[in-house]
């Protein structure tokens, strides 16, 4: 009887379709830019995961007050509400109106050359309730920068 390595009992798992919750993908890394365009236009979370990593990161090279880029993850219906709740918000508050309801979750501003990283509750992405987005709420950004969430099997 052959014995089998972690990895390769982890593939056969995964071929079969049987790989556990532990090896679902829970993170992704994000990037904007100064033309502000994020690199990404979904982000798939998959149901498996109880939580769900962003990694963003700022390749431009502007400042955070001048070009920073943020992200929110909302119910695409509340978003358009939610970016100017958080433009009258203003800085000091990420862009993002303290105690929002209809935020599920958000990153900081960051600038040119910065990076941070933010967790999405996945409980909290239903498809009864969606469709989800996620978008820059700095001023002016979400006309360009926004794309969908989607939940995963």
């Amino acid at each position: 009887m052959t014995r089998k390595t972690p990895l390769a009992l982890m593939l056969t798992l995964a071929l079969a379709g049987l790989a556990p919750a532990a090896f679902a993908a829970c993170s992704i890394e994000l990037e904007g830019n100064d033309a502000m365009k994020f690199n990404l236009a979904n982000i798939d979370v998959s149901k498996k995961c109880t939580t769900f990593e962003v990694k963003l990161r700022h390749t431009g090279k502007m400042a955070r007050n001048v070009m920073g880029h943020n992200v929110v993850v909302s119910r695409t219906a509340d978003m358009a509400a939610i970016n100017a709740d958080g433009i009258k918000a203003g800085l000091a508050t990420e862009y993002v109106k303290p105690g929002d309801a209809r935020v599920i979750a958000h990153s900081k501003v960051i600038g040119g050359g910065e990076s941070t990283s933010f967790v999405i509750p996945v409980g909290k992405l239903n498809a009864a309730n969606g469709p989800y987005s996620f978008f820059c709420s700095f001023p002016g950004h979400a006309a360009l920068m926004k794309g969908t969430v989607t939940l995963k099997p």
